[in-house]
């Protein structure tokens, strides 16, 4: 999937803080890690009774800012849905 249509389809922001990403998608909306030079994103979008649910995105960071103010931009999401969280995470890592 584009990075556009990421946006477009999930809501994604190009470019934002984790802080503003972990207050979209915390708790049973999603996932929010830090991993290295990375943010990783495990979401949750509703797409129908027994389909899956989850979705990834890879976030990098743009400066040397690590903390939760630090600027990130969008750097890849998944084409597929997964699961659970715990393989959309898999995903971003990867990505």
């Amino acid at each position: 999937m584009t990075i556009s249509e990421g946006m477009k389809t999930y809501g994604l922001q190009g470019e934002t803080t984790t802080e503003q990403l972990a207050m979209r998608f915390s708790g049973i909306d999603g996932k929010v890690l830090n991993f290295g030079d990375k943010v990783l994103l495990a979401g949750y979008r509703f797409n129908g009774l027994h389909k899956p649910t989850y979705f990834a995105a890879t976030y990098e960071f743009l400066t040397d800012d690590r903390t939760c103010e630090g600027a990130i931009q969008l750097k890849a999401v998944s084409e597929i849905a997964f699961e659970d969280d715990g393989h959309a995470i898999a995903w971003a890592m990867r990505h």
